[in-house]
């Protein structure tokens, strides 16, 4: 099982990217937010998972370790497949799956495309005696987490949205629609500010 790489990205799309790893390309799938992390030329380090099918095999890379174990704690849940646990992760963050299983919010899971009212009940069903660990994890995390740069976390988002082919005015434009939710928790995740970054463009 790969579970990291560690290597250069060499090619970037807005869902994946190729690491190369002594002298080997992975391609990797991953959200774009985790995507939009990445820099062409640039060393990387990501979590990953390999899913395993007759036809292929198929490399999911994450931004930490508490997104891969969301996409694979989803996948438990019948007729959740890899790629719509990658579409939740996408939309809703680690910390936001838990809370939404544990308190049967619904209305937080149909959010993310492809899962209607009776497939959010079903997952929340599911997955609700399994997801104590990932809670643990994200509390453990939370507690011991440093505060983010109140700097560099522009710099790196308006980079990541340019790196996708927004223009720099629309990405400072959207570093500062997200700023409040650094100032309200000081501890949020680059990963988080990205795909939020990533929501406010997709509304515009």
């Amino acid at each position: 099982m790969i579970s990291q790489l560690r290597g250069t990205t060499v090619a970037l799309g807005p869902n994946g990217a190729v690491v190369d790893v002594g002298g080997v390309g992975f391609k990797v799938s991953c959200t774009p937010a985790t995507a939009a992390g990445l820099r062409l030329g640039t060393e990387c380090t990501l979590a990953t998972t390999l899913i395993v099918r007759e036809d292929a095999l198929t490399l999911f890379g994450f931004a930490d370790t508490h997104e891969r174990a969301a996409f694979e704690l989803l996948q438990l849940a019948s007729g959740v497949g890899p790629k719509l646990a990658l579409a939740v992760i996408s939309v809703l963050s680690p910390a936001e799956v838990v809370t939404a299983i544990q308190n049967d919010r619904v209305t937080t899971l149909i959010r993310v495309p492809g899962i209607g009212r009776k497939g959010a009940e079903k997952i929340i069903v599911e997955l609700r005696d399994r997801v104590g660990a990932l809670a643990a994890d994200l509390d453990t995390a939370a507690q011991s987490g440093e505060q983010i740069s109140s700097e560099l976390w522009r710099e790196q988002v308006s980079s990541g949205l340019q790196g996708l082919g927004w223009s720099s005015k629309d990405a400072d434009a959207a570093v500062e629609k997200i700023a409040p939710l650094v100032a309200d928790n000081p501890q949020i995740s680059l990963g988080r500010l990205m795909k939020a970054a990533l929501q406010t463009l997709a509304r515009a």
